[in-house]
């Protein structure tokens, strides 16, 4: 048996073209990676799958689980919590495929803090105003998230 593959830690600013490379990866190279499905308390956006796109949770449910010590990071961002579990990096590990983590940077530095020993790639827009037009698109932006 081989020894598990480090993680990919991918970060950027919501907006930046992280879901969209992360799209193309997963669709020429199926076996090789494997998504680590996050957990929010947002609410799930059109067309978003439970388990799929986000483990959506309670707030109380997620609290709960970093209470018992769950989640490798987790953060608060516009009023949800967003993590990532140790079961959700281990079971894509379990069926031998390299674990991908999609996290903000307040995430990285606590997986730094971690034994993971993950590669690190930052995902950043070409410029601030593509950034603005690409979160105004979307229509799922608060203006005044994207101007803060």
């Amino acid at each position: 048996m081989s020894a598990p593959s480090r993680p990919i830690v991918i970060s950027g600013p919501s907006g930046a073209g992280k879901s969209t490379f992360l799209k193309r990866l997963f669709a020429e190279y199926p076996d090789k990676f494997g998504f680590s499905v996050s957990n929010t308390t947002r609410n799930p956006r059109a067309g978003e799958v439970n388990g799929v796109d986000y483990n959506f949770l309670t707030r109380e449910e997620f609290l709960a689980g970093v209470a018992r010590g769950d989640f490798i990071e987790h953060a608060e961002f516009s009023g949800n919590l967003y993590g990532t579990t140790v079961q959700g990096v281990k079971s894509v590990g379990d069926k031998g495929r390299i674990c991908i983590l999609d996290i903000d940077m307040q995430g990285v530095k606590l997986v730094k803090k971690t034994d993971l020993n993950p590669y690190y790639l930052s995902v950043q827009p070409p410029s601030i105003e593509e950034l603005e037009k690409r979160l105004r698109g979307r229509g799922t932006e608060k203006e005044a998230d994207i101007q803060g």
